[in-house]
C-alpha cells in the first residue's frame, strides 16, 4: 500500500528531544516500512527515516510564540492533496486541520487525534464533518467526542528492544516530560518529599507554561531531595527512566494517551500516576506500577514500588504495547477507509511509484518553491 504520513512541523521526527505525537509518527512509519508498505513522510527535514522524506520545511519550526505554525500546516496540506492521487491512503496527524481536505478528496484519508477532545470547539468542527474517519488512541479520548466516524482504536507503541532495561530499582523517583499545570509537577515533588525520595525532573517548559513554571513549580526546586534536569535528549531520557525506582506522574487531566508511561515500563520502571484519563485503560494497578489519587496515597506506593516486578513491567510493555501490533491495526483501519471510500475511490492502485515516481520534479509546486529548497531523500535517512 502506498501511504502518506503526514506530520506537524513544529517538531522532527522523530523528535530530538520531546515530542509524542512526532515519536508515534516515526514508529508507526518505521513498522509500515518493515511490513512491506510504501511510506511517504511529509515532515521538516531535520527528520529521520527509512520513508521517502518530504519536507515543506528544512528544520521544525518549533514553538515560537510569534510564528503561526498553522499557516505552514495549511499550505502543505493544499499541496499534498494536489497529489493526493499517488497514494492509496493518506494518514494525517493534523487533526482538524485536515477535515475539509479529506472530504474534498478522492484518496481515502484517515486523521489520527492525539490530544484531548472535550472542548465544545472539538465537538463543534468535529461534527461537521462525519464522514472523515477518525482514530482514537485510546477508548477515554473517544468518549469524549460522540457522534463522529471513529474507525478504529488504536494504542501507541514502541519497539520495546530498543530500550535499555535493568533488573534492579533504582533509588530516585524521575519526573519525565512537560512542565505544565495539568502535568503537576507541584505534585510529583510533593509526593517525592513526603516520601523521602529524591527527584529528578527531566521536563520542558512550553512559552505558554512559563508563568506556571516561575511562579508555582520553581520555588519548589530548591530542596534536597530534588533536581531539575531541563530539557535532555532521547538516550537520556531512557537512561534516566530505566535507572529509576518509578516514573512519578501525577497528571491532573483526562490524558488522551500516557506515552511515556510504556515508555517507561518497556525499561522495567513501574509507573506511579493518578486513575485518569486513560491511565486505567492502559495501566495494571499492583502489576505496572499504582494508581493512586491523594499526594498522601502515592507518597506511600512509591514506598512500596520496589516490590513490583521490572521484569514484569517490561514483559507487559512487550505484549500490550508492540510495534507491529500497532501496524497491523493501522493497516487494516487503512483497508476500512478505502472500502468506505469505493464509491468515489477505486482502491485498485495507479501505477507503481517505479513509474509514476514523486520526484523532485514533479514536487516542485508541492512546497510552492523552487525545486532546490524542497528536501526530499527516498530510501535512506535523512539528517
Amino acid at each position: 500500500m502506498r501511504i502518506a504520513q503526514i506530520a506537524p512541523l513544529q517538531v522532527a521526527v522523530p523528535p530530538h528531544t520531546y515530542g509524542g505525537t512526532e515519536r508515534v509518527v516515526a514508529n508507526l512509519t518505521e513498522a509500515l516500512i518493515r511490513a512491506g508498505h510504501d511510506v511517504t513522510l511529509f515532515a521538516s527535514g531535520d527528520s529521520q527515516t527509512s520513508a521517502r522524506l518530504i519536507s515543506p520545511t528544512p528544520r521544525a519550526l518549533g514553538f515560537h510564540p510569534d510564528l503561526d505554525e498553522q499557516a505552514y500546516h495549511l499550505a502543505m496540506l493544499h499541496d499534498i492533496y494536489a497529489y493526493a492521487h499517488h497514494f492509496d491512503i493518506i494518514h494525517s496527524h493534523l487533526d482538524y486541520l485536515t477535515l475539509p481536505f479529506a472530504e474534498q478528496s478522492d484518496t481515502p484519508t484517515v486523521i489520527t487525534l492525539h490530544g484531548r477532545l472535550d472542548a465544545p470547539a472539538h465537538r463543534r468542527v468535529f461534527q461537521s464533518y462525519r464522514d472523515v474517519p477518525l482514530i482514537a488512541i485510546s477508548a477515554s479520548q473517544r468518549n469524549e467526542l460522540p457522534g463522529v466516524n471513529w474507525l478504529a482504536t488504536i494504542h501507541h507503541s514502541v519497539d520495546v528492544a530498543e530500550f535499555p532495561y535493568s533488573p534492579t530499582p533504582g533509588k530516585y523517583l524521575a519526573f519525565v516530560g512537560r512542565i505544565s499545570p495539568e502535568k503537576r509537577p507541584d505534585t510529583a515533588i510533593e509526593v517525592a518529599k513526603l516520601a523521602g525520595i529524591p527527584l529528578k525532573i527531566a521536563a520542558k517548559v512550553d512559552p505558554k507554561d512559563q508563568q506556571y513554571f516561575e511562579r508555582e513549580v520553581q520555588p519548589l526546586l530548591d530542596h534536597p531531595l530534588i533536581e531539575f534536569l531541563g530539557v535532555v535528549d532521547e538516550q537520556a531520557k531512557r537512561l534516566l527512566m530505566r535507572d529509576a525506582l518509578a516514573l512519578l506522574s501525577p497528571i491532573d487531566w483526562p490524558e488522551p494517551f500516557g506515552m511515556v508511561f510504556i515508555e517507561s515500563l518497556a525499561c522495567g520502571t513501574p509507573v506511579l500516576t493518578c486513575p485518569r484519563g486513560s491511565a486505567p485503560e492502559l495501566l495494571r494497578d499492583g502489576v505496572t506500577g499504582y494508581m493512586r489519587t491523594s499526594v498522601e496515597e502515592l507518597a506511600e506506593a512509591a514506598q512500596q514500588v520496589a516490590g513490583v516486578s521490572r521484569a514484569g513491567c517490561r514483559a507487559y510493555a512487550e505484549r500490550h504495547f508492540n510495534l507491529d501490533r500497532m501496524a497491523q491495526e493501522y493497516t487494516e483501519a487503512y483497508g476500512l477507509a478505502r472500502q468506505a471510500a469505493l464509491p468515489i475511490a477505486s482502491i485498485a492502485p495507479v501505477a507503481p511509484l517505479g513509474e509514476r515516481r514523486l520526484g523532485a520534479g514533479a514536487l516542485a509546486p508541492l512546497v510552492g518553491k523552487p525545486t532546490s529548497e524542497l528536501v526530499e531523500t527516498s530510501g535512506k535517512r535523512a539528517g
